[in-house]
């Protein structure tokens, strides 16, 4: 079984230089290099930083070297403590997956493409030739299926720029559906071996987002134990949920096999053009109770583990799912040895 030597266990450190308050202050405290060392005596053997476009590039599409400062902190501390780190360009100029804000000005305007190219330009040249320990994603959460062309032509650019300076590092790519695994079938056949397909797994998310106030529909009082019957009484309230959401409803049980069946495409994909899976984000609001939690990480534990999926969890601290908080204090080591 091929996997992704490096990447197969980690965290997120959501929060830091994406969806934050952009204060100095803030990126000065928010993560050190302790919270890497705690990390890696997880046994952890990486982390995923994402980091929003604004961080290091100004609206102008001028480079501001203070913000990449952060990133060369992250980057040192990683390779002081033994990790490996993603690079995840998590919101870039004219598109972001928050609905609140520029959703779709990116793809297909030249003037925001090109800024986009040139900042992987930089980052290439910046970070990719360390080697193994540093790796790129492209672009987090690419929201609707209308924008997967233009999607698909501008990651083809700009893998076609990265690869004249840094023909080595490690690139991901996500689909639409905010990384779905569904979208993986219409995703670029890449064009080496270094760039793996990327996706999300928040599912069922009735369970994972109960709670939610920014999820649509999703009511602030529903509360849903884990595993579950999705024919059974306690399962109608996720249903109407669902019909809110626009979502499909799955059939049968919340256990192994949902997870299996929800990333058989994916990895039937995978398989026929010799591209490797990794899941860049999954996890649990702090809302659900512990042991629905534990459970459900077990779970798709089990089969990241049995179809060799690299997979780092959402998120580190804060941002209503960090498994550093008190709400993960009772089960975090049961979670830990499950990956």
């Amino acid at each position: 079984m091929n996997t992704w030597n490096g990447y197969m266990k980690g965290v997120n450190l959501g929060g830091w230089l994406s969806q934050c308050e952009y204060r100095k202050d803030h990126f000065l405290e928010f993560i050190t290099e302790t919270d890497i060392k705690k990390i890696k005596s997880w046994g952890m053997d990486h982390v995923r930083l994402p980091f929003d476009f604004n961080i290091v590039q100004d609206k102008s599409g001028n480079f501001i070297e203070e913000g990449f400062r952060y990133l060369d902190s992250a980057v040192q501390w990683c390779e002081n403590a033994g990790l490996n780190i993603i690079l995840d360009l998590h919101k870039a100029q004219g598109f972001s997956f928050d609905k609140d804000e520029m959703e779709s000005g990116l793809f297909g305007n030249p003037v925001y493409e090109k800024r986009f190219i040139d900042l992987w330009i930089v980052l290439a040249a910046r970070y990719g030739k360390i080697g193994p320990n540093v790796s790129f994603e492209l672009l987090n959460e690419v929201t609707s299926p209308a924008f997967n062309e233009g999607w698909m032509k501008l990651a083809e650019k700009t893998i076609r720029e990265i690869r004249r300076i840094a023909p080595e590092v490690q690139i991901l790519l996500g689909g639409y559906w905010n990384n779905s695994p569904d979208a993986i079938k219409d995703l670029i056949n890449p064009p080496d071996t270094k760039v793996f397909y990327n996706f999300h797994s928040y599912d069922p998310m009735c369970f994972t987002h109960q709670g939610a106030g920014w999820v649509e529909g999703m009511p602030e009082d529903f509360r849903l134990k884990y595993p579950f019957d999705y024919d059974s009484p306690e399962a109608e309230g996720a249903k109407k949920c669902y019909e809110i959401m626009r979502m499909p409803w799955p059939n049968g049980k919340s256990d192994e096999s949902y997870f299996e069946n929800k990333f058989a495409d994916a990895l039937r994909r995978g398989k026929e053009r010799n591209v490797l899976l990794y899941c860049g984000e999954y996890g649990v609001i702090d809302l659900a109770d512990p042991e629905s939690t534990l459970e459900w990480y077990r779970q798709i534990h089990s089969v990241f583990h049995k179809y060799g999926i690299g997979h780092c969890i959402w998120n580190y601290k804060s941002k209503n799912f960090g498994i550093e908080g008190s709400h993960y204090e009772t089960i975090l080591e049961e979670i830990l040895k499950s990956m």
